[in-house]
């Protein structure tokens, strides 16, 4: 079914670092989209959406190295009419509102992807926002001007202290951040101290709960991406 597009079908480009969910939303998807690529974390997501420009991109939240609602934000700046699904396992509204905030066309729960996904796309297609129906009753109408984060501490990190934090909390080691990040290991110790100074953090498992709760990552989450050997110094 065309849903007023003609042939040949809308372009989605696949993001989630689970091998089971990817396959799943493959079969899901492939009768009425046209699957340009599939990745497994958010900078290969960026590179994939400037290489390929497809018309929907489906991102989970909590994807390593770069989480989805972070790499939502820079596809935003270089390709600001870019349609994004957010497919995600949380339920919170903080989270929520931080995906639509960030530019997000719709916010589909995992559970209900088999009955919600195909629509959502199209919803996102038609310049429109849709979000999971077991989102609570009444938060969707006032989910883009809630506070980011409200039941977390009350600051604001910077998007390289979220990009900082969130490797941190994969277990990165600081020069492993550094590398993947391109900036100089000092730079990478000075955002780490800044970080904990604003969220009142004490240990590294501090920081990790904290990017847990914020659904900067999921539990379990490992390190996996292959580091350059020496970084580029800023």
């Amino acid at each position: 079914m065309s849903k007023g597009f003609a042939s040949p079908k809308p372009r989605v480009l696949l993001a989630d670092d689970h091998a089971i969910v990817m396959e799943g939303l493959q079969k899901l998807l492939q009768t009425e989209f046209d699957l340009v690529g599939a990745v497994g974390d958010g900078w290969a997501m960026l590179e994939a959406a400037e290489r390929l420009r497809p018309d929907v991109i489906v991102a989970d939240v909590s994807m390593p190295v770069l989480n989805g609602i972070d790499a939502l934000r820079r596809l935003k700046v270089d390709l600001p009419h870019a349609k994004v699904v957010i497919l995600s396992m949380h339920l919170d509204i903080e989270i929520v509102a931080e995906a639509l905030r960030s530019g997000a066309s719709a916010y589909v729960l995992k559970h209900s992807a088999i009955e919600a996904l195909s629509h959502a796309i199209w919803e996102a297609l038609a310049g429109r926002t849709f979000v999971s129906p077991r989102i609570a009753q009444g938060a969707i109408a006032n989910v883009k001007e809630l506070s980011p984060y409200s039941t977390l501490p009350a600051v604001r990190l910077t998007q390289r202290e979220r990009e900082v934090l969130q490797l941190v909390a994969e277990g990165r080691t600081i020069r492993g951040i550094a590398a993947i990040l391109q900036i100089a290991v000092r730079t990478v110790v000075f955002h780490k101290s800044n970080i904990m100074d604003k969220l009142g953090a004490r240990t590294t498992a501090d920081l990790t709960q904290y990017a847990i709760r914020a659904g900067l990552i999921a539990l379990g989450s490992v390190a996996s991406t292959t580091i350059p050997a020496e970084p580029n110094i800023l």
